[in-house]
């Protein structure tokens, strides 16, 4: 896909960036900085897309020309959101929980296009099962650092976290972090014209 506008992605994620060249998909980055504090009373279905919408939203204001797209991922078990952790025993703490058993990837997908007035949000569900994992195997990949800086501690992309993944029911994108069928369909139902021929 190419637009007949600039494309800004409004994600510092570089999986996401990643994602989108690999398709051949021209974008610029400029990360969103939004307050990320997640509401436990509302859906993380909903939760994700706001997210997602307040993301870009807040890009499309510096970029008033162009189409933003903004994403966010929740990972959640038991109706517990896990998001990045921010310590090692916290990982750890995340990735015993994830052992053995099923969780949701929830990525909401936001698109902003301010001349036209147009927005979009919404959100992909993926169920993902982990095989049990020894103690030794989570020192092991939170040894590694990558656990770090991922919602519920892991990652199936190119990372040890995908030893783990035994099961996925869904869209495998969505869990790396962008729906690409999503964000196709979204494009062509809602923003068809800003498509280069």
């Amino acid at each position: 896909m190419r637009f007949t506008c600039p494309f800004v992605l409004a994600s510092a994620s570089p999986r996401r960036r990643t994602l989108l060249s690999r398709l051949g998909v021209p974008c610029t980055v400029d990360p969103a900085h939004v307050d990320e504090s997640i509401d436990d009373s509302a859906l993380p279905e909903a939760e994700a897309a706001r997210l997602a919408s307040e993301k870009a939203a807040w890009v499309a204001a510096r970029h008033p020309d162009a189409l933003v797209l903004g994403a966010d991922t929740i990972v959640v078990i038991d109706g517990r959101v896990l998001g990045k952790p921010e310590s090692t025993d916290e990982a750890h703490a995340m990735l015993r929980t994830l052992s053995g058993r099923s969780h949701h990837v929830h990525t909401g997908v936001a698109l902003v296009h301010r001349p036209s007035g147009r927005a979009v949000a919404e959100t992909e569900s993926t169920r993902v099962t982990f095989a049990p994992m020894t103690e030794a195997e989570r020192a092991a990949y939170v040894a590694t650092g990558s656990p770090l800086d991922k919602a519920g501690a892991y990652g199936i992309q190119d990372d040890e976290g995908a030893w783990f993944v035994s099961g996925i029911e869904g869209d495998f994108y969505n869990v790396v972090g962008l729906p690409l069928h999503r964000l196709y369909r979204i494009v062509r139902r809602d923003f068809p014209d800003l498509l280069s021929p």
